[in-house]
């Protein structure tokens, strides 16, 4: 994604709920096996709640064991960036919608499938 979308934070407050506001853009998160997208198995595309960039698909989804929905590889290469992360005492690569620069958990997607339009 070449076009970074910038906007305030109460344009973004605006856009998202409180929860969606937190995790996106706060780079909080929900409790392991919590979110809506944790156990889901429908085909489709999960995209970013703060402008639908077609994030991962669900082709690409697989059980982790943590709780959390893990991907294989993004919908397209230049979708998802990485921000690294020693929050904690090892380090983990963070995945960012590389258009907003948002933390794109599967709370923070809004998930279509492939039949619908996009």
């Amino acid at each position: 994604m070449s076009n970074k979308i910038t906007k305030t934070d109460a344009e973004w407050r605006s856009q998202l709920t409180p929860e969606q506001y937190r995790i996106a853009r706060e780079k909080g998160t929900e409790r392991a096996f919590t979110g809506k997208y944790h156990n889901s198995h429908e085909p489709g595309l999960y995209r970013c709640v703060c402008c639908g960039n077609p994030l991962f698909d669900s082709d690409a989804k697989f059980d982790s064991g943590t709780g959390w929905p893990s991907f294989s590889v993004p919908a397209a290469p230049d979708s998802v960036a990485t921000e690294q992360d020693n929050s904690l005492s090892t380090t983990d690569r963070d995945p960012q919608d590389s258009a907003t620069a948002s933390i794109p958990r599967c709370s923070r997607s809004r998930r279509r499938r492939h039949s619908q339009p996009a």
